[in-house]
């Protein structure tokens, strides 16, 4: 995999990040030259000096977007041709390289309408099989029941509605196009697609589409800057113009009720020398609360402070320093199941093959080159301003003013960090009930979001 050295045309501005004393402070593993993605230089498009926001555009709307939202949306039956119906009808013949089944979309009706002529009956069947087919492109087959710990909201539901496609689509006479524009525009489903068609193994074609699958349940385009983690490949990526800018290795939740869930968010700040409230679990049940208070002394070297108020409790907050369990940064980036990402002073365990292990938040290698990255390309703060903020060893949160997503996805066959098409272990047995929903009937009137437990993860802490 080429990496883009420097923050894609930054590269001066971004060495200078590593000059000066200051700076070897930040090195994890006692190399200032840590701090930055080592990595070819990738052949550049622009001058190396284009400005911040020619190389990181703001995120824009997608040209298919229907309008106003809050229009009554067109009517879900109507009138199509002949020669319109006949073009649906081939696309649902080919619709299996998308890894999807013909039979799903009536298509026997729709071929026996079309022999019939134009018709009512015909409109019917055509405008039922285009919405199925828009319903499955934009949102994934996959009902939200077999959908493990899946809480993304996609927003492709109201951006691309079924019947205003449909409409553009008679009017334009593009109903090919119009269907083959849903399709996601991450570079991994295009290749997840080829292989499909290079592949006869029944079982490796399975896994393929669940996992095409899987990307429909995300936002047909993820943006053109994002940080995106696949789970079961412990990985993260910092990804601009579908250019993978950097990668680091990822720690992530033990398998059960502190699984990882799968998650859109956005990053709204990023928070250096973070302070770390130890949550009750460990302060009463597990007696921390009580040591704390009787050995002030070993307290202080672990960096905590109990505080007592009524009927007997007991808190405690790990102060910044080089024992706090959320290490030297976490990304703010508010959800109900309080996950993020974050440092560790655990570094070792990055070294580990089954990095399954934290309490559901996710611990990310190289944590502080990460946190400065984010702050500069959030805005949020100078260079200058970041490298003075994560030298101070106060707690600062550096807030993110440009759009940066972060998606936490599971994949269990996906492009690895060095280009090749993969299989990653399923580590949270999140497979089997996808699998099993292929073989099933297509589900109509879906539920768009899931109806599981929302499981505040307690902060995390070190193993």
């Amino acid at each position: 995999m080429t990496f883009i050295r420097g923050w894609l045309g930054f590269g001066a501005a971004a060495f200078a990040l590593l000059g000066g004393s200051a700076n070897a402070a930040f090195a994890q593993s006692g190399d200032p030259e840590n701090l930055l993605p080592t990595a070819k230089v990738a052949p550049q498009k622009k001058p190396r000096d284009e400005s911040f926001d020619a190389a990181f555009p703001k995120m824009v709307s997608d040209p298919m977007v229907q309008g106003d939202l809050k229009a009554v949306s067109a009517p879900l039956v109507q009138e199509w041709t002949v020669t319109q119906a006949q073009v649906l009808a081939y696309v649902i013949e080919g619709i299996g390289a998308e890894g999807l089944d013909p039979k799903d979309y009536d298509l026997q009706a729709l071929q026996t309408a079309i022999n019939s002529g134009p018709s009512a009956e015909l409109d019917q069947i055509a405008s039922r099989s285009f919405v199925w087919l828009v319903e499955d492109l934009r949102d994934g087959r996959t009902p939200m029941d077999a959908r493990r710990q899946w809480f993304v909201v996609d927003p492709d539901r109201d951006r691309f509605r079924a019947a205003d496609l449909m409409t553009q689509a008679l009017a334009d006479g593009s109903v090919a196009a119009t269907l083959e524009q849903l399709h996601p525009t991450h570079p991994d489903y295009a290749r997840l697609r080829e292989e499909l068609a290079q592949t006869k193994d029944p079982a490796r074609r399975k896994l393929i589409r669940a996992n095409m699958d899987r990307w429909r349940w995300l936002a047909r385009d993820l943006g053109t800057q994002y940080l995106i983690t696949n789970v079961p490949e412990y990985q993260l990526r910092l990804t601009v113009n579908d250019r993978i800018i950097s990668t680091y290795r990822t720690i992530v939740g033990k398998p059960g009720r502190t699984a990882t869930p799968q998650l859109a968010e956005k990053v709204e700040g990023v928070i250096f020398n973070p302070t770390w409230t130890v949550p009750q679990s460990i302060v009463k049940g597990e007696g921390l609360g009580a040591k704390v208070l009787a050995n002030p002394a070993w307290a202080k070297t672990q960096g905590y402070k109990a505080v007592k108020g009524e009927n007997g409790w007991v808190g405690v907050v790990q102060q910044p320093g080089p024992t706090n369990s959320l290490g030297r940064m976490k990304l703010d980036m508010p959800n109900p199941h309080a996950i993020f990402l974050h440092d560790t002073p655990a570094r070792n365990l990055f070294n580990q093959d089954n990095r399954a292990l934290s309490h559901g938040c996710i611990r990310t290698e190289r944590a502080l080159e990460l946190a400065i990255t984010m702050a500069i390309l959030g805005k949020g703060a100078t260079k200058d301003e970041t490298i003075e903020i994560a030298n101070s060893g106060e707690y600062t949160r550096v807030p993110i003013q440009r759009e940066m997503p972060v998606y936490i996805t599971y994949f269990t066959m996906a492009t690895d960090i060095d280009g090749e098409l993969a299989t990653f272990k399923d580590i949270y047995d999140r497979d089997a009930p996808v699998l099993a929903s292929l073989d099933k009937p297509r589900v109509a009137n879906r539920a768009s979001q899931s109806s599981e437990e929302v499981v505040a993860i307690e902060d995390d802490l070190q193993t």
